[in-house]
């Protein structure tokens, strides 16, 4: 994931949040909304609850990570946010990826 690729403003963050649809499990909170460009853009939110400053990078990093590694899954013409629970500390790197590409996949459904 670039740079170039993230919400920024805050006030696009909001809209998203409070105007977008939402995708929840028990580690992740999803909210989208379409818009207009092809190119996603993703915003990602830890709470200071889930743990210090590292870990919430460390957590921060991790989903990047697998947003790069998953663009494809990713519907075209949406802006994310994705939110992290605490309940994604206490899992591996491989079953976060898996519980947050579901969750997406679970939006594609909606969708169709």
């Amino acid at each position: 994931m670039k740079k170039r690729d993230v919400v920024k403003s805050n006030l696009l963050f909001n809209d998203i949040i409070n105007k977008g649809h939402k995708l929840s499990n028990k580690y992740f909170i999803i909210y989208y909304k379409e818009k207009d460009i092809s190119k996603n853009n993703y915003g990602i939110a830890v709470g200071k609850k889930v743990g210090n400053a590292v870990t919430r990078n460390h957590l921060k990093r991790q989903i990047r990570n697998i947003i790069t590694n998953n663009m494809e899954v990713f519907p075209k013409f949406h802006n994310y946010i994705i939110i992290i629970k605490k309940e994604a500390l206490n899992i591996p790197y491989q079953e976060i990826e898996n519980k947050l590409l579901n969750l997406i996949k679970k939006e594609n459904n909606n969708e169709k």
